[in-house]
């Protein structure tokens, strides 16, 4: 269960990463028609506009895929870290906003229309708002998890700073938005390496000079793996 975790961790950002871009330069001009726009506007129905129109059934299929993985992420860190409540609390608020972020797969409705909200429309902004509610808590409380078990914990400062840098930005709004993306993406890329690094008997993984170095640390008892 934590190396498929720790596959699908990685896989995850980097899928999402990859479709959002591909879609934004094929719907560049619908995004336009919408009331989007890359600088005064980037956060006007985006990323979940890209789920309309043309092309819109490989964002929602997006949307579904990385929030499962993103819940079976959370597993695999609930079996990895220690059994802490720290532990418990984040991987639930992880896995929430996976189920959350799944949930934004429901189709939007489009913010300037002339039609009453639809059902869908509703479920994906409460999606949207559970999503919100969730991720940054969850970081949060990884921080608190992480300084309980020494391969882990070099990575709760960061978690902790990634947090700070993206929170303002997700309320901000405008261009800092693609800041909050960037830095949350990153920083499930980088936990899911070192979930990667566990399944190899926590041959474990350092933040050095803004690269992922082979832990100097390491120690030789190996953890079952399920």
């Amino acid at each position: 269960m934590i190396k498929l975790a720790a596959r699908v961790g990685m896989i995850g950002p980097i899928l999402f990463t990859t479709v959002v871009i591909l879609l934004t330069i094929l719907k560049f001009d619908f995004l336009l028609s919408i009331g989007w726009h890359p600088l005064n506007a980037p956060t006007f129905d985006w990323p979940s506009g890209l789920a309309l129109g043309r092309y819109g059934w490989i964002m929602t299929v997006t949307f579904l895929l990385s929030g499962l993985m993103m819940a079976i992420f959370a597993s695999g860190l609930r079996l990895s870290l220690p059994r802490t409540l720290a532990t418990f609390l984040s991987t639930l608020a992880l896995t929430c906003a996976g189920l959350a972020l799944a949930g934004l797969a429901l189709t939007t409705d489009p913010t300037i229309r002339s039609t009453p909200a639809t059902w869908h429309g509703r479920l994906h902004d409460l999606s949207f708002v559970i999503l919100g509610l969730t991720l940054m808590p969850a970081m949060i409380l990884f921080g608190f998890a992480f300084q309980k078990d020494e391969c882990w914990k070099n990575l709760s400062a960061y978690t902790w700073i990634t947090v700070a840098l993206a929170l303002p930005a997700f309320w901000l709004k405008g261009a800092a938005f693609y800041v909050f993306m960037l830095a949350v993406l990153a920083w499930s890329e980088v936990v899911a390496l070192r979930l990667k690094s566990f399944t190899r008997n926590c041959s474990g993984m350092s933040l050095r000079g803004g690269l992922l170095l082979a832990c100097p640390d390491a120690f030789s008892g190996s953890r079952r793996l399920s």
